[in-house]
C-alpha cells in the first residue's frame, strides 16, 4: 500500500493506494460497478441494494468494522469519471468515496479517498464512532480480487460463480464456504492417498 502523498485537498479525509496488474481502462470499467466494489468489502453485510433513479441507489447494510456495528441506510449518488468513480452519500458522517485510477508500469494504481469534511468540526468530533474503519482491509481485498480477476476472468464458469454465487454472499458465508472447500479438498487427497496405499500393498 502507498499512502505517502495526499491525493485530496480535504482537511478531513482518509485514503489508501495500491497497485494492480489490470490496465487502466479495464480497471475504470471494473470500478464503475459500484455494487461489486461495496460487496467486496469483508466488513459490509448487505441487506438491500436498490435503484432509486439515474445512477442513484439505496444501500441498507451493516458495517461490522465499527464497534458496535453500524447500521447503514443511505442513498448513494454515483458519478462515473474519466479516471474512476465518485460516490456521494446523502446522509451520515462520510460525505463521499472516490476511486481514482492512474496508469503505472505493469498495470494501474488505485487510490480510494473517503471524505468527512462536509460537517462542521464539532459535529464530526461528536460522531467519531461512525468513522468507517474498514478502508484498509477493503483496499486489500479489492487488490486481491483484481489479481484473481486478471488471472481467471477469461474462464466463464469462474465469472458466473463470482457474480452469481460469491458476490451476493455475506462475508461470513464466504469464509464458511472457503473453509468447507479446503476441508473437501483435504478429504479428497486423503481418500486418494488411501486408495494408492491399498493398490501398492494389496495388488
Amino acid at each position: 500500500m502507498d499512502e505517502l502523498a495526499a491525493p485530496t485537498d480535504s482537511k478531513d479525509a482518509a485514503w489508501v493506494s495500491f497497485k494492480t496488474p489490470m490496465e487502466r481502462q479495464l480497471l475504470i470499467d471494473f470500478c464503475q460497478d459500484v455494487s461489486r466494489l461495496f460487496r467486496i468489502n469483508p466488513y459490509l453485510e448487505f441487506e438491500k441494494w436498490q435503484s432509486c433513479g439515474d445512477n442513484c441507489y439505496q444501500l441498507t447494510a451493516r458495517n461490522l468494522s465499527n464497534d458496535p456495528p453500524l447500521d447503514l441506510d443511505n442513498k448513494l449518488q454515483i458519478e462515473p469519471r474519466e479516471d474512476g468513480v465518485h460516490i456521494s452519500y446523502h446522509d451520515g458522517l462520510k460525505s463521499s468515496t472516490t476511486f481514482k485510477i492512474e496508469s503505472v508500469s505493469e498495470g494501474s494504481k488505485v487510490t480510494i479517498i473517503e471524505d468527512y469534511e462536509t460537517l462542521n468540526e464539532s459535529e464530526r468530533q461528536a460522531r467519531l464512532h461512525e468513522v468507517d474503519k474498514s478502508l484498509t482491509k477493503w483496499a486489500e481485498d479489492i487488490q486481491a480480487y483484481l489479481v484473481r480477476w486478471k488471472r481467471w476472468s477469461w474462464f466463464a464458469p469462474w465469472r458466473w460463480y463470482m457474480r452469481k454465487i460469491w458476490q451476493p454472499m455475506k462475508p461470513t458465508a464466504r469464509r464458511i464456504t472457503y473453509m468447507l472447500l479446503w476441508i473437501s479438498l483435504i478429504e479428497i487427497v486423503v481418500i486418494a492417498l488411501g486408495v494408492s496405499i491399498y493398490f501398492v500393498e494389496y495388488r
